[in-house]
């Protein structure tokens, strides 16, 4: 199985940006965390981050037409909350697509709390971390 996981902007900062909100793992430590959590034959992870919502959209499209992926788990950033260009995206792949945030955003400001993303995808898991990537690509390897 083969699942990508995207990231969007400024979390490429992770570490350094707000680490009382979100942790003081930067991205490469939180990606060799999730790699050594989940390996397991025959389970291909790849990951992508970016702080364009074009490059985003570009990274869906190629998971599905070029790359082949079978599941996306991906954690939009801000575009979680108003990007109905990546909401679009992940409606046109037709394959299942899981939402991750690594804090908790129904505890934070309100217009956090809105995900234009979230209808579109198979689910929504937050607030866990970095353990929450693991818990999606558990998931999506389980469904197959």
């Amino acid at each position: 199985m083969k699942i990508i996981i995207i990231n969007g902007p400024n979390l490429n900062l992770l570490g350094r940006r707000e680490p009382e909100v979100y942790g003081h793992d930067t991205l490469e430590e939180i990606e060799r965390k999730i790699r050594m959590e989940v390996e397991e034959p025959g389970l291909v992870l790849s990951f992508f981050q970016s702080n364009g919502e074009g490059e985003i959209i570009d990274a869906l499209h190629a998971a599905r037409y070029q790359d082949e992926c079978d599941a996306v788990v991906i954690n939009p950033g801000a575009y979680t909350h108003y990007s109905i260009a990546i909401r679009d995206a992940i409606a046109s792949i037709q394959i299942p697509v899981v939402e991750v945030h690594l804090s908790n955003t129904h505890a934070r400001e309100a217009f956090r709390q809105v995900s234009v993303v979230a209808p579109v995808c198979r689910g929504r898991i937050e607030g866990l971390g970095w353990r929450g990537y693991v818990a999606a690509i558990r998931t999506l390897a389980a469904m197959g």
